[in-house]
């Protein structure tokens, strides 16, 4: 009988050990899903196919890796504001098109989209430091522009892309005017305990009581509450409280944080919101929010042509009919 125990004992230890041994090896498959199942890794639509005017740009981070991305400018006649769009972690650009192209639609904003490296037509593999680089080689070719007013560049990131987006903006506090964050989770180290309940003895964030054991071994943390804290620029937090994969316990516990330091946030929910619909089930005042937050903290400097808004054509095969205007 003691044989049998000391025998299963064994058996459940060495299982662990090989299961920790994959999750180690294996972690930045599990955080970064640049294809999706049955997808191919390239872009099922370009902005052409929304008829969304643009250009693909060809960036190169300091490391060396080359990344393309794609600038959309919402009219000729109007700078507005630029948003530097920073996706989720799976799929890629063409997934967020329809989300993009209401957004500028109802914002009366330039995009620019970065595909992360090793995603879309990106080269590289994707890792914490080198998405930070990816990041950083975007707002530095956008400051240098000169068809877009860099005084109003803002920093929009909905989950991981949220987690870059305030790694960005803390910086670079002179470049960017304002952050604004979407369904993003405190930091990959408590998603680890939520995603797989047995991790959460082992590995936390900042706000865990556990040992945190195994933190060391994590590569990407993006310890996201950490980082809000010493966020300078005006803060954004859009919260859908139907999220099923990033508990809205989350941006409410980054809200706190960053408000501690900065009194220039501004944290709303949305009671439909999912974690990829909250745009969506948020309605006219998802966008409503946006756009007073925009005029608060990039306001405009000149007023656009009558003809500003009615630049990008309405396609009912796109856009629902109560968000359009």
């Amino acid at each position: 009988m003691v044989g049998l125990l000391k025998a299963l004992v064994y058996g459940a230890g060495g299982m662990a050990v090989v299961g920790l041994a994959a999750l180690v090896a294996l972690q930045e498959r599990l955080v970064y899903v640049p294809v999706l199942p049955g997808l191919a890794r390239a872009y099922s639509i370009t902005p052409s196919r929304l008829r969304l005017v643009y250009e693909d740009v060809w960036l190169r981070a300091s490391d060396g890796v080359r990344l393309h991305s794609w600038f959309l400018r919402h009219s000729p006649t109007c700078l507005g504001p630029t948003i530097l769009f920073f996706q989720e972690n799976a799929g890629n650009i063409a997934h967020r098109l329809e989300c993009v192209r209401l957004m500028m639609q109802r914002l009366q904003c330039n995009v620019f989209m970065l595909s992360y490296r090793g995603y879309g037509e990106s080269e590289g593999f994707p890792s914490q430091s080198g998405i930070t680089k990816d990041a950083q080689a975007a707002l530095d070719h956008l400051v240098q522009r000169k068809d877009i007013d860099t005084s109003r560049i803002v920093i929009f990131g909905r989950s991981l892309g949220g987690a870059v987006g305030a790694v960005l903006a803390k910086n670079n506090p002179d470049k960017v005017s304002a952050l604004i964050l979407e369904n993003t989770f405190t930091s990959i180290l408590d998603m680890a305990g939520i995603m797989l309940p047995f991790l959460r003895w082992f590995i936390g964030g900042s706000s865990s009581k556990g040992p945190k054991l195994l933190n060391c071994v994590v590569r990407s943390p993006w310890s996201t509450l950490d980082v809000v804290a010493e966020v300078k620029q005006p803060i954004l937090f859009l919260s859908g409280l139907q999220d099923e994969l990033v508990p809205p316990s989350h941006m409410k516990m980054l809200y706190d944080k960053a408000i501690e330091n900065n009194r220039n946030c501004r944290f709303v929910d949305f009671p439909s919101g999912m974690h990829m619909d909250t745009w969506i089930s948020g309605g006219d005042r998802y966008w409503r929010t946006i756009q007073l937050f925009l005029d608060q903290y990039a306001p405009e400097v000149q007023s656009c042509d009558a003809s500003c808004a009615s630049e990008i054509a309405d396609d009912g095969n796109f856009l629902p009919s109560y968000l359009t205007f």
